[in-house]
């Protein structure tokens, strides 16, 4: 079997019963149950939820996204060999420290493969919560720029590149296109202040104010147990991003949960330790990847500027990258899973082949 027959490119085929149409994202896809077979699984599972909540498949894939485009290799290989069982491997692992240290639950439910969670439906709270220990990236490029002014928080002058913020900083941003919210632009991922959601704490679907306060203890207890976590394998949490959501248990209780994937090289930049000490950035993360691209095109303006989309996304279709760089990414994504969890990551022959199986025989959930 070749390299390419062990990736799972296409998730979205798979012949699970749903009476939805598939929304397949850039990396997972979600199959909504039908109403009895939500029901029935919140029977026979004892799922602590709400009796007639809808619950969904959510597949992940190997694709690999960056610069909002979908990138391919040679030898038709359509994504990164592991990528997906490490990213689910990874967020089980930070998701069951969050439950055993009393933080929040998430919205996974199951786990019958290492490609696939079970998940109940959220209502999401309309914010990207994005954390940062260190000043690099996009917000190193706007304060040498000559911002200090970061979602309403007051950075100091004289920090330099890479190096780590006095304080944790909480830099939200939309989820979403919002409208009719007084100074924030209707655009996706735009900065917005704690102000803005406290002032506005409907629109961005907060239940009532003192929710903010409950986000915020909820993404600093969550970067906290994963930075503990990563520090002590000499890995530096850098920044992150979570999202939050409500759902409502067996007993009627609304919660506050995570979502998302959380402490993933996708969703966080992660730090080689002694790297850093030596003076040099080593990723353990995505942005790896996307160095990689900003060095392998000779005008990398084309991944960085939003105006010339059209452009990047002929890049990403007509290019196929080398072998041995998605071979250098599979390796970074394994090879951090295996170090967070303490566990290999195995891929595969037929993952797609695995996946139906379980889900016919284990969930009677495949015609």
């Amino acid at each position: 079997m070749s390299l390419a027959d062990q990736v799972l490119a296409v998730n979205d085929d798979l012949p699970i019963r749903t009476d939805q149409p598939v929304h397949s994202g850039k990396v997972r896809s979600v199959y909504w149950l039908t109403e009895a077979d939500s029901q029935r699984l919140i029977q026979e599972k004892g799922y602590d939820v709400s009796p007639d909540a809808p619950l969904a498949i959510m597949v992940i894939s190997d694709r690999i996204s960056a610069f909002d485009c979908i990138w391919h290799g040679e030898g038709g290989l359509k994504g990164v060999p592991g990528k997906g069982a490490a990213l689910n491997a990874i967020s089980n692992h930070w998701f069951r420290l969050f439950r055993e240290q009393g933080l929040a639950d998430s919205h996974i439910l199951d786990i019958p493969h290492p490609f696939v969670w079970i998940v109940q439906k959220a209502r999401p709270i309309k914010v990207e919560a994005i954390c940062r220990q260190y000043i690099t990236g996009s917000m190193w490029r706007a304060y040498a720029n000559g911002d200090r002014e970061f979602c309403g928080i007051e950075v100091p002058d004289g920090l330099q590149k890479d190096q780590k913020l006095p304080e944790l900083l909480i830099t939200p941003s939309t989820k979403g296109i919002l409208h009719g919210i007084p100074g924030v632009p209707a655009v996706d991922d735009v900065n917005v202040t704690r102000t803005d959601l406290l002032n506005n704490f409907e629109a961005f679907n907060f239940s009532k104010p003192e929710d903010i306060d409950h986000y915020e203890t909820l993404l600093k207890q969550g970067f906290g147990v994963i930075s503990d976590a990563l520090s002590k394998l000499d890995q530096i949490f850098v920044d992150t991003k979570f999202e939050f959501g409500y759902v409502t248990d067996a007993s009627g209780n609304e919660k506050m949960i995570y979502m998302d994937e959380v402490g993933t090289p996708d969703s966080s930049r992660i730090w080689d330790g002694p790297a850093y000490r030596a003076g040099k950035i080593v990723e353990n993360s995505k942005e790896d990847f996307r160095q990689l691209l900003l060095n392998h095109f000779p005008d990398p303006d084309i991944l960085l500027n939003k105006d010339r989309m059209d452009e990047r996304e002929a890049l990403a279709r007509d290019n196929a990258l080398p072998e041995d760089v998605l071979m250098q990414v599979s390796r970074i994504y394994t090879g951090i899973a295996e170090k967070i969890t303490g566990e290999k990551i195995v891929l595969g022959g037929n993952p797609k082949a695995e996946i139906i199986t379980v889900l016919r025989n284990e969930y009677d959930l495949i015609d």
